[in-house]
């Protein structure tokens, strides 16, 4: 599933700055440092509210 897809970086970030993509389906998360790595598919619709609601607090 993930072999096609097109990823962003946010435009917040940094050129040399390691971060999360998000790929356009918005289904599928990878770290910049490792492109080739793995990828977390998620709802992002979730995360986001896990977020918002502080449930990813530490």
């Amino acid at each position: 599933m993930t072999t096609n897809l097109r990823w962003r970086k946010s435009s917040r970030s940094g050129q040399d700055t390691a971060c999360v993509e998000l790929a356009h389906t918005r289904t599928a998360v990878r770290d910049s440092k490792n492109p080739t790595g793995p990828t977390l598919t998620l709802d992002t619709a979730d995360l986001i509210t896990a977020i918002r609601t502080g449930r990813l607090d530490r």
